[in-house]
């Protein structure tokens, strides 16, 4: 891996501040690499240097996103959207990853491939387009609502082939290496040119091994004929399920398939661009993506078309999804957690009664609240970058936020602690070691009272 990240004159945009922060984010990258060659067993190094890379990549998209505010650049919305993607999707899984099989070395390089893969890939495409004036790589992809029911397709897919926890990494995935990976394609056509789509799916083959392999009650850990074939037959069903979700794609039937090298399929994928590029993990099973490349789906992605045949059908699916989303008076809780486990242990304790929002920073809170508006923050007292009394402080001093109640949640019981957040008056507080039914309770009582 020796020399592989250094930086090269075609990554600079011309812009200073620009330059030497991708220039110091590489040789961070870099420093992981070589920690990793070297075998070390520090946990600590390992951790202190991902924070720092962290940190310095949170600083580098604000400051980007404030340089392109200043010179009016038109796509500064959609490149925004790309970094809150990383910062609020991809590092986090990553790190809950890391911390979830103490730093192994399976789950280092996937940090490592992805972030370096990531970081050199939005360098020559996003960035360059701000010196160039070019468009977005992902200026196309299908709206966020179709983008997400494909999401929770495949999430339920995986688990009910495969009896795994899938979880989304990326929704702008960028092609980059994850691992020894296969790369298959398949190319579906309707008759018309115009319906041609392509599917490129990417998986790490220890993945191939956890789920197929075990099916064939294979004993080798590693690829053999017969496992390729399985995963080829297993995935083009998989596929099919998940087209069945999206109407345009409808009568299309496989006209082509491919097993291609990591260079074949960074042309493909590079030749045009993708409508839906998402990146998941499963739980230590190992990675896979999913991309397709559709232009057509832009064309009938807003909803299913209203023929003659199906009118009368889809006006009653849709009354009865509309009549779903209004009944549900549930109150709103946003919890705000810098710790995925934490915002998906408090999810899965109160979503059965509560309709729940996560949030990974105060930053996050406040976009959050701004679309939707809560009933209860449950707020973490102990956050880096914009800590909760700042995120309390900043919803006080918007007026229209200013009442909505706000539990702090703290790991630490230490009275000192304890004057620090009363003096600050929230709502309440939770402790994050109370029992889940002590937890609950505390939150249904508040409630219950009215307030």
């Amino acid at each position: 891996m020796e020399g592989r990240f250094e930086w090269r004159e075609e990554y600079s945009i011309g812009v200073d501040v620009i330059d030497k922060e991708h220039q110091r984010l590489f040789q961070i990258i870099n420093k992981l690499f070589a920690f990793r060659e070297e075998e070390k067993d520090n946990q600590w190094v390992c951790q202190e240097g991902i924070k720092y890379f962290k940190g310095h990549a949170v600083k580098h998209f604000a400051d980007e996103e404030d340089y392109m505010e200043s010179i009016g650049y038109p796509e500064l919305e959609r490149h925004r959207s790309i970094h809150r993607s990383f910062r609020e999707n991809t590092l986090p899984a990553l790190e809950e990853e890391m911390e979830r099989t103490s730093y192994s070395a399976d789950a280092l390089n996937h940090f490592l491939g992805v972030c370096a893969g990531w970081l050199i890939g939005h360098t020559l495409t996003e960035d360059q387009a701000i010196r160039d004036g070019g468009k977005s790589t992902w200026e196309d992809m299908l709206p966020e609502e179709e983008q997400d029911a494909i999401k929770k397709v495949i999430v339920q897919l995986v688990f009910d082939m495969f009896r795994l926890e899938s979880q989304l990494i990326s929704d702008s995935y960028g092609g980059e290496r994850f691992g020894d990976g296969v790369y298959y394609r398949l190319v579906y056509g309707a008759g018309e040119e115009k319906k041609r789509q392509e599917v490129l799916m990417v998986f790490e083959e220890k993945l191939l091994v956890n789920t197929v392999g075990k099916a064939l009650g294979l004993q080798s850990n590693k690829l053999d004929s017969m496992l390729v074939n399985a995963a080829r037959y297993t995935a083009r069903q998989f596929v099919g399920r998940v087209m069945e979700h999206l109407p345009a794609s409808g009568g299309c039937e496989l006209k082509e398939e491919n097993l291609l090298s990591y260079e074949q399929f960074q042309r493909v994928y590079k030749r045009q661009k993708p409508q839906v590029s998402l990146l998941f993990n499963t739980g230590g099973a190992g990675y896979f993506a999913y991309c397709v490349i559709a232009p057509h789906l832009l064309e009938k992605g807003v909803g299913v078309p209203l023929e003659i045949d199906n009118a009368m059908d889809e006006v009653e699916r849709y009354l009865s999804r509309r009549k779903e989303q209004v009944a549900d008076a549930r109150q709103k809780i946003l919890v705000v957690d810098d710790s995925m486990t934490i915002r998906r242990a408090m999810k899965g304790l109160l979503e059965d009664r509560y309709q729940v929002q996560l949030a990974e920073s105060g930053v996050a809170a406040i976009r959050a609240i701004s679309l939707n508006r809560p009933d209860l923050v449950l707020l973490d007292y102990e956050m880096p970058v914009c800590d909760g009394k700042q995120t309390l402080e900043m919803l006080r001093s918007e007026p229209s936020f200013a009442d909505i109640p706000v539990f702090f949640l703290t790991g630490r019981s230490d009275p000192e602690v304890v004057r620090k957040l009363l003096s600050l008056k929230p709502a309440g507080y939770l402790l994050k070691d109370l029992k889940q039914g002590d937890m609950k309770k505390k939150i249904e009582d508040f409630f219950a009272k009215g307030k």
